[in-house]
Protein backbone atom coordinates (compact mmCIF):
# COMPACT_ATOMS: atom_id res chain seq x y z
CA UNK A 1 0.00 0.00 0.00
CA UNK A 2 1.62 3.23 -1.18
CA UNK A 3 1.61 6.46 1.73
CA UNK A 4 1.17 9.33 -1.02
CA UNK A 5 1.40 12.73 0.46
CA UNK A 6 -0.61 15.52 -2.55
CA UNK A 7 0.60 19.22 -1.33
CA UNK A 8 -2.07 21.45 -2.36
CA UNK A 9 -4.80 19.10 -2.76
CA UNK A 10 -7.63 21.34 -1.92
CA UNK A 11 -7.25 23.65 -4.15
CA UNK A 12 -7.85 23.95 -8.34
CA UNK A 13 -5.40 21.27 -9.44
CA UNK A 14 -4.80 19.66 -6.31
CA UNK A 15 -8.41 18.83 -5.58
CA UNK A 16 -9.14 16.91 -8.99
CA UNK A 17 -5.70 15.08 -8.57
CA UNK A 18 -7.00 13.60 -4.81
CA UNK A 19 -10.11 12.76 -6.40
CA UNK A 20 -8.56 10.74 -9.03
CA UNK A 21 -6.15 8.75 -6.89
CA UNK A 22 -8.83 8.13 -3.67
CA UNK A 23 -11.57 6.51 -6.97
CA UNK A 24 -8.17 4.99 -8.83
CA UNK A 25 -6.32 3.52 -6.65
CA UNK A 26 -8.32 2.70 -3.44
CA UNK A 27 -4.98 0.92 -1.87
CA UNK A 28 -3.65 3.97 -1.87
CA UNK A 29 -3.26 5.64 1.10
CA UNK A 30 -3.84 9.44 0.37
CA UNK A 31 -3.08 12.49 2.52
CA UNK A 32 -3.76 15.47 1.62
CA UNK A 33 -1.72 19.08 3.29
CA UNK A 34 -3.20 21.79 2.80
CA UNK A 35 -2.56 25.60 4.45
CA UNK A 36 -6.62 26.07 3.51
CA UNK A 37 -5.42 29.79 2.51
CA UNK A 38 -7.86 32.06 -0.19
CA UNK A 39 -7.23 29.34 -2.63
CA UNK A 40 -7.71 26.29 -0.97
CA UNK A 41 -11.42 25.10 -0.44
CA UNK A 42 -12.32 21.46 1.03
CA UNK A 43 -15.45 22.16 -0.54
CA UNK A 44 -14.01 20.56 -3.77
CA UNK A 45 -13.39 18.20 -2.21
CA UNK A 46 -17.03 16.86 -0.58
CA UNK A 47 -17.81 13.95 -2.02
CA UNK A 48 -14.40 11.78 -1.02
CA UNK A 49 -13.80 12.66 2.11
CA UNK A 50 -15.80 9.86 3.94
CA UNK A 51 -13.29 7.77 1.73
CA UNK A 52 -11.68 5.58 4.03
CA UNK A 53 -8.08 6.09 2.11
CA UNK A 54 -8.70 9.73 2.44
CA UNK A 55 -6.83 11.73 5.07
CA UNK A 56 -6.87 15.54 5.44
CA UNK A 57 -4.20 17.20 7.30
CA UNK A 58 -3.97 21.10 7.84
CA UNK A 59 -0.93 22.69 7.60
CA UNK A 60 1.39 24.99 6.17
CA UNK A 61 4.38 23.61 4.22
CA UNK A 62 6.76 26.83 5.21
CA UNK A 63 6.49 25.33 8.90
CA UNK A 64 10.06 23.00 8.32
CA UNK A 65 9.61 21.82 12.14
CA UNK A 66 5.71 20.43 11.55
CA UNK A 67 6.98 18.87 7.83
CA UNK A 68 9.64 16.85 9.48
CA UNK A 69 7.19 15.78 12.22
CA UNK A 70 4.32 14.98 9.57
CA UNK A 71 7.00 12.73 7.66
CA UNK A 72 7.98 11.31 10.85
CA UNK A 73 4.68 10.06 11.94
CA UNK A 74 3.17 8.48 8.53
CA UNK A 75 6.13 7.42 6.49
CA UNK A 76 5.16 8.69 3.19
CA UNK A 77 6.63 7.00 0.26
CA UNK A 78 5.51 9.41 -2.19
CA UNK A 79 5.34 12.94 -2.70
CA UNK A 80 2.79 15.12 -5.12
CA UNK A 81 3.91 18.54 -4.53
CA UNK A 82 1.42 21.16 -5.96
CA UNK A 83 1.50 23.55 -3.19
CA UNK A 84 2.28 27.11 -4.33
CA UNK A 85 1.43 30.67 -4.73
CA UNK A 86 0.02 30.91 -8.02
CA UNK A 87 -0.72 34.23 -9.30
CA UNK A 88 1.31 36.58 -11.27
CA UNK A 89 -0.54 39.85 -9.93
CA UNK A 90 0.18 38.69 -6.63
CA UNK A 91 3.61 37.94 -6.89
CA UNK A 92 4.51 41.40 -8.43
CA UNK A 93 2.83 42.82 -5.27
CA UNK A 94 4.41 40.36 -2.79
CA UNK A 95 7.39 38.70 -4.16
CA UNK A 96 8.65 37.24 -0.35
CA UNK A 97 5.03 35.30 0.14
CA UNK A 98 6.00 33.64 -3.53
CA UNK A 99 9.67 32.81 -2.18
CA UNK A 100 8.64 31.72 1.31
CA UNK A 101 5.87 29.19 -0.03
CA UNK A 102 7.54 28.25 -3.50
CA UNK A 103 11.15 27.47 -2.46
CA UNK A 104 11.37 27.57 1.07
CA UNK A 105 8.38 25.17 1.37
CA UNK A 106 9.59 23.16 -1.67
CA UNK A 107 12.85 22.72 0.08
CA UNK A 108 11.16 21.61 3.44
CA UNK A 109 9.79 19.33 1.76
CA UNK A 110 12.60 17.86 -0.09
CA UNK A 111 14.61 17.50 3.39
CA UNK A 112 12.16 15.59 4.98
CA UNK A 113 11.73 13.32 2.16
CA UNK A 114 15.47 12.85 1.87
CA UNK A 115 15.62 12.10 5.56
CA UNK A 116 12.91 9.43 5.63
CA UNK A 117 13.76 7.91 2.48
CA UNK A 118 17.20 7.85 3.46
CA UNK A 119 17.85 4.10 4.22
CA UNK A 120 15.84 2.99 1.14
CA UNK A 121 14.67 4.84 -1.83
CA UNK A 122 13.31 1.74 -3.78
CA UNK A 123 9.80 2.75 -5.03
CA UNK A 124 9.42 6.17 -3.06
CA UNK A 125 9.03 9.05 -5.69
CA UNK A 126 9.31 12.74 -4.79
CA UNK A 127 7.49 14.58 -8.45
CA UNK A 128 7.35 18.64 -8.26
CA UNK A 129 4.96 19.93 -10.50
CA UNK A 130 5.61 23.27 -12.04
CA UNK A 131 4.91 25.55 -15.24
CA UNK A 132 5.41 26.18 -18.24
CA UNK A 133 6.68 30.21 -17.29
CA UNK A 134 9.62 28.99 -16.05
CA UNK A 135 11.06 28.92 -19.38
CA UNK A 136 9.89 32.82 -19.94
CA UNK A 137 8.31 34.50 -23.02
CA UNK A 138 8.65 32.72 -26.83
CA UNK A 139 7.93 35.18 -29.73
CA UNK A 140 5.77 34.52 -32.61
CA UNK A 141 6.88 30.67 -33.45
CA UNK A 142 8.32 28.14 -31.34
CA UNK A 143 7.19 25.84 -28.53
CA UNK A 144 8.83 25.35 -24.95
CA UNK A 145 10.87 21.83 -24.59
CA UNK A 146 11.67 20.14 -21.72
CA UNK A 147 15.41 20.99 -22.85
CA UNK A 148 14.71 24.72 -23.13
CA UNK A 149 16.59 27.04 -21.40
CA UNK A 150 15.03 29.18 -18.09
CA UNK A 151 14.06 32.28 -18.49
CA UNK A 152 11.70 33.50 -15.69
CA UNK A 153 10.45 36.87 -16.04
CA UNK A 154 8.10 37.62 -13.06
CA UNK A 155 8.72 37.06 -9.24
CA UNK A 156 5.87 34.36 -9.54
CA UNK A 157 8.12 31.99 -12.40
CA UNK A 158 11.65 33.31 -10.85
CA UNK A 159 10.10 31.16 -7.11
CA UNK A 160 8.85 27.99 -9.41
CA UNK A 161 11.99 27.68 -11.43
CA UNK A 162 14.07 28.21 -8.19
CA UNK A 163 11.67 25.28 -6.90
CA UNK A 164 12.49 23.35 -9.84
CA UNK A 165 16.10 23.70 -9.60
CA UNK A 166 16.48 22.74 -5.69
CA UNK A 167 14.34 19.37 -6.61
CA UNK A 168 16.71 19.15 -9.42
CA UNK A 169 19.74 19.64 -7.36
CA UNK A 170 18.70 17.10 -4.49
CA UNK A 171 18.12 14.18 -6.95
CA UNK A 172 21.79 14.93 -8.12
CA UNK A 173 23.01 15.76 -4.97
CA UNK A 174 21.61 13.23 -2.53
CA UNK A 175 20.27 10.85 -5.30
CA UNK A 176 16.48 11.57 -4.46
CA UNK A 177 13.88 9.84 -6.68
CA UNK A 178 11.99 12.70 -8.55
CA UNK A 179 9.81 14.01 -11.86
CA UNK A 180 8.86 17.40 -12.59
CA UNK A 181 6.15 18.43 -15.11
CA UNK A 182 6.35 21.94 -16.41
CA UNK A 183 2.30 22.67 -17.41
CA UNK A 184 0.85 25.11 -19.34
CA UNK A 185 -2.64 27.00 -18.00
CA UNK A 186 -5.39 25.32 -16.42
CA UNK A 187 -8.78 25.95 -16.74
CA UNK A 188 -11.81 24.30 -15.57
CA UNK A 189 -14.06 23.70 -12.45
CA UNK A 190 -13.00 25.32 -9.12
CA UNK A 191 -10.72 27.61 -10.01
CA UNK A 192 -10.13 30.30 -7.74
CA UNK A 193 -11.83 33.63 -9.63
CA UNK A 194 -8.97 35.41 -9.59
CA UNK A 195 -7.48 33.64 -12.86
CA UNK A 196 -9.04 35.14 -16.25
CA UNK A 197 -11.83 32.43 -16.88
CA UNK A 198 -13.82 32.19 -13.79
CA UNK A 199 -13.13 36.30 -13.11
CA UNK A 200 -14.46 36.72 -16.78
CA UNK A 201 -17.65 34.05 -16.51
CA UNK A 202 -18.88 35.56 -12.58
CA UNK A 203 -18.15 39.58 -14.38
CA UNK A 204 -19.95 38.29 -16.76
CA UNK A 205 -22.89 36.68 -14.81
CA UNK A 206 -23.19 40.14 -12.88
CA UNK A 207 -22.83 42.70 -15.67
CA UNK A 208 -19.52 43.52 -14.75
CA UNK A 209 -16.54 45.28 -16.95
CA UNK A 210 -14.11 42.32 -18.14
CA UNK A 211 -10.67 43.64 -17.36
CA UNK A 212 -8.14 42.68 -20.37
CA UNK A 213 -4.47 43.37 -20.11
CA UNK A 214 -2.88 45.37 -23.03
CA UNK A 215 -4.46 44.77 -26.27
CA UNK A 216 -5.49 41.53 -25.55
CA UNK A 217 -3.13 39.88 -27.64
CA UNK A 218 -0.83 37.50 -25.44
CA UNK A 219 -1.42 33.75 -26.29
CA UNK A 220 -1.61 31.13 -23.64
CA UNK A 221 -2.10 27.11 -24.12
CA UNK A 222 -4.57 25.97 -22.49
CA UNK A 223 -5.11 22.54 -20.09
CA UNK A 224 -8.20 21.51 -18.81
CA UNK A 225 -7.63 20.59 -15.46
CA UNK A 226 -9.00 17.15 -15.15
CA UNK A 227 -6.82 16.45 -17.99
CA UNK A 228 -3.76 17.84 -16.23
CA UNK A 229 -4.69 15.02 -13.16
CA UNK A 230 -4.71 12.24 -15.46
CA UNK A 231 -0.88 13.35 -17.02
CA UNK A 232 0.07 13.82 -13.74
CA UNK A 233 -1.45 10.28 -12.85
CA UNK A 234 0.78 8.90 -16.13
CA UNK A 235 4.09 11.04 -14.86
CA UNK A 236 3.64 10.07 -11.45
CA UNK A 237 2.93 6.09 -12.39
CA UNK A 238 5.28 5.94 -15.36
CA UNK A 239 8.02 8.45 -15.73
CA UNK A 240 11.33 7.98 -15.25
CA UNK A 241 13.16 9.65 -12.70
CA UNK A 242 15.04 12.54 -13.05
CA UNK A 243 13.60 13.52 -16.22
CA UNK A 244 11.02 15.85 -17.16
CA UNK A 245 7.72 16.49 -18.88
CA UNK A 246 6.05 19.28 -20.38
CA UNK A 247 2.02 18.83 -20.22
CA UNK A 248 0.09 21.00 -22.00
CA UNK A 249 -3.12 21.11 -24.15
CA UNK A 250 -2.34 21.64 -28.00
CA UNK A 251 -4.37 24.57 -27.31
CA UNK A 252 -3.46 28.55 -28.42
CA UNK A 253 -5.58 31.24 -27.51
CA UNK A 254 -5.00 35.02 -27.48
CA UNK A 255 -6.73 36.09 -24.29
CA UNK A 256 -9.01 38.53 -26.42
CA UNK A 257 -10.33 36.03 -28.40
CA UNK A 258 -10.61 33.65 -25.29
CA UNK A 259 -12.39 36.21 -23.53
CA UNK A 260 -14.94 36.61 -26.70
CA UNK A 261 -15.74 32.71 -26.97
CA UNK A 262 -16.43 33.12 -23.68
CA UNK A 263 -18.70 36.13 -24.48
CA UNK A 264 -21.03 33.85 -26.52
CA UNK A 265 -21.00 31.33 -24.47
CA UNK A 266 -21.67 33.20 -21.81
CA UNK A 267 -24.79 35.02 -23.64
CA UNK A 268 -26.05 31.74 -24.96
CA UNK A 269 -26.16 30.56 -21.81
CA UNK A 270 -28.12 33.22 -20.02
CA UNK A 271 -30.79 34.13 -22.75
CA UNK A 272 -28.72 37.21 -23.95
CA UNK A 273 -28.84 38.98 -27.05
CA UNK A 274 -25.60 37.82 -29.14
CA UNK A 275 -22.77 40.26 -28.68
CA UNK A 276 -24.39 41.38 -25.01
CA UNK A 277 -21.14 40.36 -23.08
CA UNK A 278 -18.54 41.46 -25.50
CA UNK A 279 -19.43 45.00 -24.33
CA UNK A 280 -18.47 44.22 -21.34
CA UNK A 281 -14.70 44.10 -22.56
CA UNK A 282 -12.15 46.61 -20.99
CA UNK A 283 -9.07 46.88 -21.81
CA UNK A 284 -6.85 47.97 -19.36
CA UNK A 285 -2.85 48.90 -18.40
CA UNK A 286 -1.13 45.89 -19.27
CA UNK A 287 1.18 43.73 -16.38
CA UNK A 288 4.71 44.37 -15.62
CA UNK A 289 6.59 42.29 -17.39
CA UNK A 290 3.77 40.58 -19.17
CA UNK A 291 5.14 37.70 -21.26
CA UNK A 292 3.74 37.60 -25.19
CA UNK A 293 3.12 34.05 -25.39
CA UNK A 294 3.30 30.69 -24.16
CA UNK A 295 3.53 27.17 -26.02
CA UNK A 296 4.26 23.59 -24.71
CA UNK A 297 5.36 20.79 -26.93
CA UNK A 298 4.06 17.64 -25.27
CA UNK A 299 5.24 15.44 -28.03
CA UNK A 300 7.59 13.92 -25.00
CA UNK A 301 4.86 12.43 -22.47
CA UNK A 302 2.27 11.81 -25.48
CA UNK A 303 5.31 10.10 -27.19
CA UNK A 304 6.72 8.00 -24.35
CA UNK A 305 3.59 7.95 -21.84
CA UNK A 306 0.58 7.80 -24.22
CA UNK A 307 -0.74 10.86 -22.18
CA UNK A 308 -2.82 12.94 -24.77
CA UNK A 309 -5.76 15.77 -23.57
CA UNK A 310 -9.32 14.42 -23.59
CA UNK A 311 -11.16 17.06 -24.76
CA UNK A 312 -11.13 19.47 -27.50
CA UNK A 313 -11.02 23.40 -25.65
CA UNK A 314 -14.43 24.30 -26.98
CA UNK A 315 -16.18 21.68 -25.47
CA UNK A 316 -13.90 21.32 -21.95
CA UNK A 317 -15.01 25.84 -22.14
CA UNK A 318 -18.47 24.96 -22.19
CA UNK A 319 -18.33 22.30 -19.12
CA UNK A 320 -16.87 25.01 -17.38
CA UNK A 321 -19.11 27.60 -17.87
CA UNK A 322 -22.01 24.96 -17.23
CA UNK A 323 -20.17 24.25 -13.63
CA UNK A 324 -19.34 27.72 -12.38
CA UNK A 325 -23.31 28.68 -13.84
CA UNK A 326 -25.01 24.97 -11.56
CA UNK A 327 -22.36 26.13 -8.27
CA UNK A 328 -23.52 30.14 -7.13
CA UNK A 329 -23.36 29.12 -3.99
CA UNK A 330 -19.63 27.77 -4.46
CA UNK A 331 -18.67 31.00 -6.40
CA UNK A 332 -20.27 33.24 -4.02
CA UNK A 333 -18.68 31.67 -1.00
CA UNK A 334 -15.14 31.63 -2.19
CA UNK A 335 -15.39 35.46 -3.46
CA UNK A 336 -17.19 36.51 -0.43
CA UNK A 337 -14.69 35.03 2.02
CA UNK A 338 -17.07 33.10 3.92
CA UNK A 339 -15.21 29.67 3.34
CA UNK A 340 -11.89 31.04 4.31
CA UNK A 341 -13.90 32.42 7.70
CA UNK A 342 -15.12 29.21 8.60
CA UNK A 343 -11.88 27.58 8.21
CA UNK A 344 -10.09 29.68 10.09
CA UNK A 345 -12.55 29.37 13.09
CA UNK A 346 -12.77 25.66 12.37
CA UNK A 347 -9.01 24.56 12.55
CA UNK A 348 -7.80 27.51 14.75
CA UNK A 349 -6.41 25.09 16.89
CA UNK A 350 -4.84 22.87 15.17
Amino acid sequence: MKKVLITGGAGFIGSHLVRLFIRKYPDYSVYNLDALTYAGNLENLMDIQDHENYTFIKGNICDAAFIDALFAEHKFDSVIHLAAESHVDRSITDPLAFVNTNVIGTVNLLNAAKKTWADNMDDCRFYHVSTDEVYGSLGDEGFFLEDTSYDPQSPYSASKASSDHFVRAYANTYKLPVVVSNCSNNYGPNQFPEKLLPLCINNIKHSKPLPIYGKGENIRDWLYVIDHATAIDSVFHQGKNGDTYNIGGFNEWKNIDIVRLLCDIMDKKLGRDEGTSQKLITFVKDRAGHDMRYAIDASKIKDELGWIPSLQFEEGLENTVDWYLENEVWLENVTSGAYQSYYDKQYSNS
